[in-house]
């Protein structure tokens, strides 16, 4: 069995993942992790209406679930606070 060519770069493996090409043979599985983030806890959350318009209107651009993307965003603003809080450190 002839072994795949590697890419080149991050920007030809996903190019080669987009156009269907089976790319398992150039991933090495033994350093992946397995991520649990633990018991989920449910939110509620009063926001104006205006808001929620707002909100609808950028996941529609972008084709996510209005959950999903409150869930990135707290991600990504979570992230940003733990990076700022130990730059000041």
């Amino acid at each position: 069995m002839l072994k795949k060519k590697l890419a080149k770069s991050a920007q030809e493996f996903d190019q080669r993942f987009d156009a269907g090409e089976d790319v398992h043979d150039l991933i090495d599985m033994s350093k992946a992790k397995v991520i649990h983030h633990g018991k989920k806890v449910r939110l509620t959350l009063d926001v104006a209406e205006s808001l929620v318009h707002e909100i609808d209107d950028i996941r529609q651009k972008i084709g996510v679930d209005r959950g999903a993307l409150i869930k990135i965003w707290l991600h990504e603003r979570v992230k940003q606070e733990k990076a700022s809080a130990n730059h000041r450190k």
